[in-house]
């Protein structure tokens, strides 16, 4: 048994740079005047703290080993090792969740811009080696990415209402389009590609088909986010300005139900092979990424400050989108696959 100041646990199990965290110190005096809290070498900034509790912003990067000091006058634990991570791409913007090549297992992410602004560059591809790579590519406004059955990359542009499939990340060919405010991609095990319309339609078709109004949801004052569930049910969020906002499930002839009604801005969404939904939102104060099990049971696995989504690697790397960032950890999670 271990005796003398000393971290229990921190929550949640994941935890991005510049997100927050509730530490859980035991055998320490905690004087506010005194305390301090080090997250790889760097200050971390403290929010709230009690005799059982601190909650602290981590800072925006670390320069050492992933592990926290708790100190308190003359208390100091020994340095206790978590699952915190730096940005592994920067100076993004962000407004879905990225997407992995499920053959290369390069990381694709976005520079979207403001509605209607033509960026250089808006696409970009993180290798498995960290060397961040622009696609000589032009896309409006991108918004929503997904890998077809046909192992090409897919891209909506929101500006124009239009989709788009890259061809061998050099060339943008659109192949559909009067798609409203284009947002979220997924694909049916069909190979049917569904694409959502903020203002409130859910667009199916053929890649490169024309597309016909699928079903009809509640706009979104951002974006409509997909993701298919192991039911074969399509699952969408579309974040407004509600503190609680729902995730929805249309079965396949277009009915719409409310799955959970739980979260702030419910963003990106993905499933485990299990069946669990990870989603990012804001939960009871908290800011992440979220599980939610079948019976719809929700616990809090990830800390990131404004994620807009997620995806999982081959391998098992949970892969989080901040508005401006990316992270990954070694989760141990394994994502469904069309």
């Amino acid at each position: 048994m271990t005796f003398g100041p000393r971290i229990e646990r921190i929550e949640p199990q994941f935890a991005a740079a510049n997100g927050y965290v509730h530490i859980y110190p035991a055998g320490v005096v905690i004087e506010p005047r005194l305390l301090n809290v080090t997250v790889g070498g760097q200050e971390a900034v403290i929010k709230a703290a009690g005799p059982k509790r601190i909650i602290a912003q981590l800072p925006e990067a670390f320069s050492g080993e992933p592990e926290c000091i708790v100190e308190s006058g003359i208390d100091i634990t020994p340095p206790f090792g978590h699952g915190f991570a730096n940005a592994r791409a920067e100076g993004l913007h962000n407004v879905s969740s990225p997407a992995v090549d499920p053959e290369t297992g390069a990381i694709y992410a976005m520079r979207s811009g403001g509605r209607g602004m033509q960026l250089t560059n808006t696409l970009y591809r993180l290798e498995p080696d960290g060397y961040l790579d622009e696609l000589p590519v032009q896309v409006m406004n991108p918004s929503g990415l997904a890998f077809g059955p046909d192992g090409k990359l897919y891209v909506t542009n929101r500006a124009l209402g239009e989709l788009y499939v890259i061809d061998n990340d050099l060339e943008a060919m659109r192949i559909s389009s009067g798609l409203g405010i284009a947002t979220g991609i997924a694909f049916d095990k069909d190979g049917l590609i569904y694409v959502g319309d903020r203002s409130g339609t859910i667009f199916r078709s053929e890649p490169g088909g024309i597309p016909e109004q699928f079903a009809m949801i509640e706009p979104s004052v951002a974006a409509f986010h997909l993701a298919f569930g192991p039911d074969d049910r399509l699952y969408v969020t579309a974040p407004g300005l509600a503190s609680r906002d729902a995730i929805y499930a249309v079965d396949g002839q277009g009915r719409v139900e409310t799955f959970l009604r739980a979260f702030g801005r419910p963003q990106g969404l993905a499933f485990d092979r299990d069946g669990n939904i990870y989603l990012a939102a804001n939960h009871q104060g908290r800011q992440g990424i979220f599980r939610v099990s079948p019976a719809k049971e929700v616990e809090w696995i990830a800390s990131a400050h404004a994620p807009v989504g997620l995806c999982f690697s081959a391998k098992g790397e949970m892969v989080i989108a901040t508005h401006h960032e990316l992270y990954s950890f070694d989760a141990g999670i394994f994502g469904t696959l069309v």
